[in-house]
């Protein structure tokens, strides 16, 4: 798999996926989600709930959505991976730190 970095200023969320794939969706391909769902063979409501930000993207619909677009579906798992750890870091902030290494 190829590493695809990506960087973000420090102390900013990192950008949920979905965003990214709204964005192509209405800005670059002009194409309405409801097509782009019927393309990819989900449904409609699951692509909106990615598409929002409620559902994390997996591997199957990285890959669905590569094919669509043409992109790297690689990039799209590691921006999910990248979110996912920064709202769990937040969440467990305390929790981690009361944590003793083992060493």
């Amino acid at each position: 798999m190829t590493d695809l970095p990506v960087a973000r200023p420090i102390g900013r969320a990192p950008t949920h996926p979905g965003k990214l794939m709204h964005e192509i969706l209405d800005e670059h391909l002009r194409l309405p989600s409801v097509e782009a769902a019927r393309r990819m063979r989900i449904p409609h409501l699951a692509l909106e709930a990615v598409l929002a930000g409620a559902e994390a993207v997996d591997a199957d619909l990285a890959l669905r959505f590569g094919r669509l677009t043409g992109g790297a579906p690689e990039l799209f798992v590691q921006m999910q991976a990248q979110y996912d750890l920064w709202t769990a870091r937040q969440r467990l902030q305390e929790t981690l730190s009361q944590i003793e290494p083992a060493t």
